[in-house]
């Protein structure tokens, strides 16, 4: 269960990343060091008083660490006071919003805690969060895990209730360590950063939902991801275990009549199933799903929508299937009216259609009720079939 979510602060709450880069290298000219824009960005997730380590070395420089970084913290502090913060687009509302669903919100940055205290100060979102984190409070900065785990022991959580959102490479590496799921931000400013390790990518904050969130973290741990309810039924990713109980279903010669590219093999059905939820419910984000009941939990049939090519045309397509025995219920429209609330709430998907065999009259009737239109006869896989569709 998803608890608290942990941000790094430069590059995902504040495009800070150029203002650093300028501040070090206005310090670096004072000593008369040329150094470059890229050698700044290859500090990008670890700490200033890291780079100010190496500097030393690297331009042999006649200053301790300690005054380099007082320098270099100074600096910023001066082109924040001119300049201010700018936070990245979007990112104050969904801090809201996670803040409003009952989430833990921390910050774990390499700044120091007075730059964190400043930045939160600045865009009036302090009170959103629990833990304000600095890797100078830990040993090791990023990509060690060290930032991440005392995150973790602040909130009084383990790693599996937990999701990070990072720019850099040492970020997520950092978090990849601390064993917690990670979301990449592909920030434009933060340079060419390796975020491959990531869960997944982001490359903007806006329209998320807290349903994102769950998602990831159920998809990082291998959990089939739970879609949506109704009142009578649970909606989730099947996982491979799940096809030893669908395949019987999938037997009734009343069901497969409607149905394509049933394997008479179950092992085959359900080396397609590994393949699918790696391909189709990681890549998209949708599939077909199973339907259980939420009285016996049994899994009784299933529905979702899929890209298709339509009588030409790139489509997003609703199907379902149920157990004959659950037919004359009420079923069906159940979930194929939840599938498409989901769709449009959470996926923000505008258009839907549904290919129908001419003589199949009950599936017929559920689009109607659920409010699709049917839009021309076609022939689709060999059969004669009715184009329907919705615009949600």
């Amino acid at each position: 269960m998803l608890k608290a979510i942990i941000f790094d602060m430069d590059g995902v709450i504040i495009d800070s990343e150029p203002s650093h880069a300028k501040a070090a290298l206005n310090v670096y000219k004072a000593h008369g060091i040329d150094a470059d824009i890229d050698y700044c960005k290859s500090f990008i997730g670890s700490s200033t008083k890291k780079m100010c380590e190496d500097s030393i070395k690297k331009f042999s420089m006649n200053i301790s660490s300690e005054d380099l970084l007082a320098e270099m913290n100074a600096e910023k502090k001066r082109l924040a006071a001119t300049e201010g913060y700018t936070p990245l687009p979007g990112v104050k509302e969904l801090i809201k919003k996670l803040y409003s669903a009952g989430y833990h919100l921390a910050i774990a940055s390499s700044s120091s805690i007075t730059e964190i205290e400043d930045v939160v100060k600045s865009l009036n979102i302090k009170k959103y969060f629990t833990k304000l984190i600095s890797s100078s409070h830990v040993k090791e900065p990023k990509p060690a895990p060290d930032t991440f785990l005392l995150a973790l022991q602040k909130l009084g959580i383990s790693a599996k209730e937990a999701l990070v959102i990072e720019d850099s490479e040492h970020g997520v590496s950092a978090a990849k360590a601390a064993g917690i799921a990670c979301i990449g931000y592909e920030n434009p400013h933060s340079g060419s950063q390796n975020l491959s390790k990531a869960d997944v990518l982001l490359e903007s904050f806006e329209g998320l939902t807290t349903h994102f969130f769950e998602y990831t973290l159920q998809r990082s741990l291998g959990l089939p991801v739970n879609i949506t309810s109704t009142k009578r039924l649970n909606i989730r990713e099947l996982c491979v275990d799940d096809i030893n109980e669908l395949y019987p279903i999938y037997s009734d010669p009343q069901i497969r009549k409607y149905i394509d590219n049933i394997d008479d093999y179950l092992e085959n059905e359900i080396e397609k199933q590994k393949a699918y939820i790696k391909n189709v419910y990681s890549f998209y984000g949708y599939g077909l799903w199973g339907i259980f009941s939420k009285t016996n939990g049994k899994l009784i049939g299933r529905c979702g929508i899929e890209n298709h090519t339509v009588d030409g045309k790139e489509e997003i397509m609703l199907s379902y299937l149920l157990d004959s025995q659950h037919w004359g219920y009420g079923y069906a429209i159940e979930c194929c009216s939840a599938v498409l609330k989901y769709a449009r709430d959470e996926l923000d998907i505008h258009r839907i259609v549904c290919v129908i065999d001419f003589d199949n009259s009950r599936s017929i009737k559920t689009a109607q009720k659920i409010g699709m239109k049917c839009e021309k006869d076609l022939i689709h896989n060999g059969r004669e079939c009715l184009l329907y569709s919705i615009e949600l």
